[in-house]
Formats: structure tokens, C-alpha cells, sequence
């Protein structure tokens, strides 16, 4: 008897010591947001998850007890071999799922709109606009209002929204922050958008969550989330790069398929987003190009929204 004690005592430290480390290694992603839209997330989330707990958790439990009752060494259990229906558990089994559902679908749907990635976040600042471009396999970041861009770093201050603008210069890819929550989908040839915040100051994880082909598990990105200061200091230090970015220089850059390093540009060219849009419904080989060939269609023009 002392020796099961001491086992099972052992077990329990063991799992409260296994828990506790991968608790502490929680330090970042969806369910440690820090942002507004990171935070709506999670609360969605769990929200969800609290009623698929009441449902799958009773099913477990009376698994497991039915098991347990009716095994053949015990004679208390009652064999029925002509029992065929109970209207209680006929109500049950349709009426708690379905309400489950309604409870889960309104839920889903009252969040899909506040969560709207096209839906502007209140704040007293002004939005910050970023520009991202998915290459093959490399994330460029253009600052229209600030006239510079970067490469595989992403510098935003805090309690800032931030806008953003996001296609693909190759193939279908998908933007994400963990940390700051929001996941979208960036297409070539077409535009969609974004709206993120970040609350704390910090230097947080971003990632495609598309396979792109073979670069696709190193294209991640650094995002320096600092105080007003901090960021007008990093724009200051990107100017030094005096490094042009125009359309010919996207060119050679789409061109390049591999993984890139932290690279800054200044000055940039007005409307070199316009240019990604439009390079992609231009690209030879490009599923886009060849449709609109084939069809005898226009290009979509840059400046419209899908």
C-alpha cells in the first residue's frame, strides 16, 4: 500500500513538473495576445470552447461509466436485449446538440464581424498604413507615408493601429502574427487588408502559414513593436540605407527566389505597391497572366480592392 503511495505521488510531481514547464514556455502566440485584436480572439475562442467542454465532457465521462457497468463480471447490471426507445434520451441527444449549435453559430457570427479584418480599430491615433508584399520567401514592408521599406523586419509603435495593405508578388501566402492575432491570406495580382495593434512594447514572431514551396519554413519576420520615439529613431536609421527601391528594383527582387536577411530601403517609389499588384498579372507563367491572355481579358487594375 505505502509502495503505490509513493508511485502515485511520484506520478503527480512528475506531471505537475511537466505542466509547469510547458506552462512557462507559453510566453507567446494567440493565447498570450498583446493587442486589442489579439485579445477578441482569444476571448472568442475560449467562449467556444467552454460549451464543447460541457458537451464532450459528459460524453467521456458516461463512456467511460457504461464501460465500467455493464462489463460481465458485474451482476447488478440489468441486460435489456428488447429495450428500444426513451423519448428523454431521444430529447437529449437532439435537443442539446442543436442548441450547442445555435449558442456556437451566433457566437461565430457576432464575432466574424467585430473581428472584420477590413474594420477600422477605434483609436485616438492615426493608423499607421504598411504595405506588405509576399515574396518567394521573404516579406517586404513598404511605408508609403514615411518613404522607406524593409525586408524581414516589421517596425510598428505601440497603441498605434496599424493598417495594413497585403498581396503576393508569386504565389498564395498568408500573413500572421500570433502575437498580435489576425491571419489573412495575401494573393498576387489582388490587394487585402488588415487592421492589427500592438498594446505592449516588445519584439514579437511573424510567420507565413502557407507552404509557398521550398523557402516556405524560414519565411518569418521580425516585428519590433516601440514606443512614438523608438519608432521615429528606426525610420531615422532606415533612411541611412540609402538603398533605392523603385520598380526595378522590385523587379530583380521578385526575381530572386531564396531566403532573405533584414535589408532596409530608402527612398522608395510612390507607388510601388501599385507596381507588386500589377507585376503579378504580368509575370510570365503566372496563372493570372495566362487566364487573362487566354480570355483576352485586362489586367485588373492596381488600385482597385477584392
Amino acid at each position: 500500500m505505502m509502495l503505490g503511495n509513493m508511485k502515485l505521488s511520484s506520478w503527480f510531481r512528475l506531471t505537475t513538473m511537466m505542466t509547469c514547464m510547458f506552462l512557462s514556455a507559453c510566453t507567446e502566440g494567440v493565447l498570450v495576445p498583446k493587442g486589442p485584436v489579439g485579445a477578441q480572439e482569444r476571448q472568442l475562442l475560449l467562449e467556444a470552447l467552454i460549451p464543447m467542454l460541457m458537451v464532450i465532457t459528459p460524453i467521456i465521462i458516461l463512456t467511460l461509466w457504461f464501460a465500467w457497468w455493464f462489463r460481465a463480471s458485474n451482476a447488478r447490471a440489468k441486460y435489456r436485449p428488447k429495450w428500444e426507445y426513451s423519448g428523454a434520451i431521444e430529447f437529449s441527444i437532439w435537443m442539446i446538440p442543436m442548441l450547442v449549435i445555435l449558442f456556437l453559430g451566433s457566437l461565430a457570427w457576432v464575432g466574424a464581424h467585430q473581428l472584420d479584418p477590413y474594420r477600422s480599430l477605434t483609436s485616438k491615433q492615426k493608423p499607421l498604413v504598411v504595405e506588405v508584399v509576399a515574396m518567394d520567401w521573404r516579406w517586404l514592408f513598404i511605408y508609403p507615408e514615411q518613404g522607406v521599406a524593409s525586408i524581414n523586419e516589421l517596425a510598428i509603435p505601440v497603441d498605434t493601429p496599424v493598417s495594413f495593405k497585403l498581396t503576393s508578388a508569386t504565389v498564395m501566402n498568408s500573413f500572421f502574427i500570433p502575437s498580435l492575432g489576425g491571419q489573412i491570406y495575401a494573393m498576387p495580382g489582388m490587394q487585402t487588408q488588415l487592421q492589427l495593434q500592438a498594446s505592449e512594447p516588445g519584439n514579437y514572431r511573424g510567420l507565413s502559414a502557407q507552404f509557398s514551396g521550398d523557402g516556405f519554413s524560414d519565411m518569418h519576420f521580425q516585428v519590433l513593436a516601440t514606443d512614438a520615439a523608438g519608432f521615429e529613431a528606426w525610420v531615422e536609421r532606415t533612411k541611412s540605407a540609402a538603398t533605392r527601391l523603385d520598380a526595378t528594383s522590385y523587379d530583380r527582387l521578385v526575381a530572386e527566389h531564396k531566403v532573405g536577411e533584414v535589408t532596409y530601403y530608402f527612398p522608395v517609389s510612390g507607388n510601388l505597391f501599385d507596381h507588386a499588384v500589377d507585376h503579378a498579372t504580368k509575370r510570365p507563367g503566372s496563372t493570372l497572366a495566362t487566364t487573362a491572355s487566354a480570355a483576352g481579358a485586362m489586367p485588373t487594375p492596381a488600385g482597385s480592392e477584392h
